[in-house]
């Protein structure tokens, strides 16, 4: 994944202390670092990671204009005339600040491909093994439920041909000078019947549970508006849920509701629900977990997600710039400065032992990631599936209440007809 391109961008002018001057450009936002262009020549004039951001304050120039400081060790960078609003590009860095020295998603989606471990290779090896399983007693499940299914539309066609022989019945029972049909006080009799057995019915139906696979905070905005407001999103077996940050809810996706998924950018989603004669419901996220999200998405709205034209910059994976390579060659030397102060006074072979240990990490950071993502979707297939055997079983009991249902009705026309001849 391209660390240089932009997530997002905004118009604005930052402060140049040593000429004292207000430079308009626009302000990017990587998925590592933040950048200021000058529009007029498109110098980059300032340019600095997310880690080594300290504060990030609303503050105001001159005491009148509002601006948004970002202070970076003891620099302190002044951007103003921030477009749309403010608020919007506080939220927004903020949300990936935080996320980044929490060492989230963006900055794990972010790095460079590591040599994989003979161990890492085993445990992706068995929990691939392990979802693989789980997949295909998922296909079992689902096309067991769709047996049932078909079991309930016999009987419901069942329970409707026992209606139209009982109208007949009925008719037939009824005395000749009595035109209408149906006895009134025999019709009012069934029509409490039924009621009872519906009610009986739901009230064996009870509530069922919502599995909830994982909660991301996420700045996000409604339809067309530019106001990115900061939140969280639940991904449940059932639904998606977006809710304010103090928890209040906003608004649920059921998984039916849904209708696309555009992604934009790995960290940049937008979900739509479709309706004719009014405006569709759609809201746009973003988040700094957001490529943890997405593998959940892809596997449960598989025939409903769209990966935009933009998201295939992202994929591209960039040279090692100097920066890494020079942290990339610390890392190195103090591996070597520290497996030699531990191995001083050890004895030959444990030394090399130690060594091995030292230079060797049993996973790398790229495979504890890929682990993560693939223990997210084994949890979700268990969600899934747990939440089809509980459908099942409610199912079944409806299953077994319209067979002695029917078996009742069967009996009793029959009694019925035998009376008639």
């Amino acid at each position: 994944m391209s660390k240089d391109i932009s997530i997002h961008s905004w118009p604005c002018s930052y402060y140049v202390s040593n000429e004292k001057r207000w430079v308009c450009g626009t302000l990017s936002l990587t998925p590592n670092s933040l950048r200021f262009t000058a529009s007029k020549d498109g110098e980059n004039l300032a340019s600095f990671r997310l880690f080594r951001i300290s504060e990030i304050k609303k503050e105001s120039s001159s005491f009148i204009f509002s601006s948004l400081t970002i202070t970076e060790g003891n620099v302190k960078h002044w951007f103003s005339s921030l477009q749309p609003s403010r608020a919007v590009v506080f939220n927004v860095l903020e949300h990936f600040w935080r996320e980044q020295l929490l060492g989230s998603g963006a900055a794990a989606g972010v790095e460079a491909s590591e040599s994989q471990t003979s161990k890492g290779k085993e445990l992706i090896g068995l929990v691939s093994g392990s979802q693989k399983r789980l997949e295909d007693t998922g296909k079992v499940l689902h096309h067991q439920g769709e047996q049932f299914d078909n079991i309930m539309v016999g009987l419901n066609k069942i329970e409707s041909d026992s209606d139209v022989a009982d109208k007949l019945l009925s008719e037939l029972e009824s005395p000749p000078w009595w035109p209408f049909g149906k006895l009134p006080w025999r019709s009012q009799q069934e029509v409490k019947i039924q009621h009872e057995a519906s009610a009986c019915a739901s009230a064996k139906k009870g509530p069922g549970k919502e599995g909830v696979i994982t909660k991301v905070p996420v700045i996000f905005s409604k339809g067309e508006d530019s106001n990115l407001k900061p939140g969280k999103l639940t991904v449940l077996v059932s639904a998606l849920e977006i809710s304010d940050s103090s928890s209040q809810h906003v608004h649920r996706y059921q998984r039916e509701e849904v209708d696309d998924i555009r992604v934009h950018t790995p960290f940049e989603v937008s979900i739509r629900q479709r309706f004719i004669g009014k405006p569709d419901i759609r809201y746009r996220l973003m988040s700094a977990k957001m490529p943890e999200v997405l593998s959940i998405l892809e596997m449960q709205y598989k025939k409903k997600i769209e990966f935009m034209p933009d998201y295939s910059a992202f994929k591209s994976t960039p040279e090692q710039s100097p920066s890494d390579l020079e942290t990339s060659i610390w890392n190195t030397a103090s591996g070597f400065i520290d497996c030699i102060r531990l191995s001083e006074g050890q004895p030959g072979e444990q030394q090399a032992k130690l060594q091995v240990q030292v230079l060797q990490p049993p996973v790398s950071d790229s495979e504890a990631q890929e682990l993560k993502q693939m223990v997210m979707k084994l949890k979700s297939l268990a969600l899934e599936a747990e939440a089809e055997l509980e459908r099942q079983d409610e199912a079944l009991d409806i299953i077994t209440s319209s067979v002695d249902h029917a078996t009742t009705h069967i009996d009793k026309h029959t009694r019925r007809m035998r009376r008639l001849l």
